[in-house]
């Protein structure tokens, strides 16, 4: 995701430059060009030629490196990178870029830099709790700067609390939410939900279903992504929720219905991925239901129907896209539920075909619109949900009468 993006990696003088390594190993695994700039007190910690394996490029120090006579390699590097990020960031180097001082090859080439910027704040943390390194990083945030905040352990110092730089995934993360996407969708609010609703019988047994939420949470990152402010209503799912996004999580029907109608006035698009119960249990014993002679009947009554109230109940500019999951007459019935529920858009597959089941990590859509069908081949989930984003934010940019 990262494809055709320069990343420049500032690592200064803490113990946790280790970690800067593995952090560099993992964008050039995204296809990532990464800078990476040392401190000389960073050069202490780890070599510069460990960078330069990693990485391919020549690992830059000093601000007088001989090796580039015909430019000023400093502004001739800022010009070329789409991001920064500095980790780990000493209190010395967060208090340098917080007031502007330029005195190294890192700080140098860092205030000649557009773009986003970011630093993992390391440190002991007394140093981190400082009154004046708090001041300093609350001033590289009125700067523009995006502050990750550390985590909290055992330091290499031997005391405990915050200050330990954040794992390398964590930090990729940050990366892919800063810069791996345009950001078309900033300002725009955006409700997802996903995964099953368990609607329970009694203490013990429920009555769900396949989802696993992996549709529904492709959505929402990928929402995230492209700079929208996401809130994810999310059932009992076996997937892992996609960082940055407000996660509520439920686990009947109902508990989905009061959590999405709470939120849905408030958001510019809304995806109703989940795969939600459309009956309940009758009645809920309070103790283990027993096995007895002979069948049971468990009697059944409707749950509340979420995408029709949407319909029902829209603001004037939103757009809401349902889901339907068919195992035959797709288009028949995908277009009757399109008019019926009164929605912009139904993204429509049939369980029978290969790679648009539950769990898989693919799926084989058509988007329904008052317009007409778009057919899309098997895609991932995260490209099918792309182009769903796509989609609808036409119909967002078209207007509703």
């Amino acid at each position: 995701m990262l494809q055709g993006k320069t990343i420049l990696l500032g690592v200064t003088g803490g113990i946790a430059a280790y970690k800067a390594a593995y952090l560099a190993s993992a964008l050039v695994k995204l296809h990532a060009a990464v800078e990476v700039v040392m401190t000389e007190h960073a050069a202490k910690f780890i070599a510069p030629l460990t960078f330069e394996q990693l990485t391919g490029r020549r690992t830059m120090v000093d601000t007088f490196d001989r090796n580039f006579p015909h430019q000023v390699e400093h502004i001739a590097l800022a010009d070329r990178t789409d991001l920064v990020l500095i980790a780990p960031a000493t209190a010395n180097v967060c208090a340098k870029l917080a007031h502007g001082l330029a005195d190294d090859m890192l700080t140098t080439t860092v205030l000649a830099c557009g773009g986003p910027k970011l630093i993992a704040p390391a440190m002991n943390t007394h140093m981190y709790e400082n009154p004046v390194t708090q001041d300093n990083l609350e001033t590289l945030r009125r700067y523009g700067w995006e502050v990750i905040a550390p985590a909290s352990g055992r330091l290499a110092c031997g005391a405990v609390g915050p200050g330990k730089m954040p794992e390398p995934e964590q930090l990729v993360q940050h990366i892919l939410r800063a810069a791996a996407l345009p950001h078309d969708l900033a300002g725009k609010r955006v409700l997802v939900t996903a995964g099953p609703t368990q609607e329970p019988l009694d203490p013990v047994r429920y009555l769900t279903n396949h989802s696993t939420g992996k549709m529904g949470c492709a959505l929402a990152r990928m929402a995230m992504l492209r700079g929208a402010e996401v809130t994810l209503v999310a059932g009992p799912m076996a997937q892992e929720p996609p960082p940055f996004v407000e996660v509520v999580p439920i686990v009947t029907a109902q508990d989905m219905f009061e959590a999405v109608t709470a939120r849905s006035q408030g958001a510019d698009l809304i995806f109703k991925a989940a795969a939600v119960a459309d009956y309940t249990p009758a009645d809920y014993s309070g103790d283990k239901v027993k096995k007895k002679d002979g069948d049971l009947a468990i009697p059944l009554k409707r749950t509340q129907d979420i995408l029709q109230y949407l319909g029902d109940h829209r603001r004037p500019g939103q757009v809401i896209c349902g889901f339907s999951m068919e195992t035959r007459d797709l288009l028949e019935n995908s277009r009757a539920k399109l008019t019926k529920k009164n929605v912009d858009m139904i993204c429509a597959n049939n369980l029978k075909v290969e790679g648009a089941g539950f769990g898989t990590d693919t799926n084989v859509l058509t988007l329904i619109t008052a317009a007409g069908n778009e057919d899309l081949p098997l895609l991932s989930k995260e490209e099918a949900a792309s182009r769903i984003l796509d989609r609808a934010l036409a119909l967002l940019a078209e207007g509703r009468p």
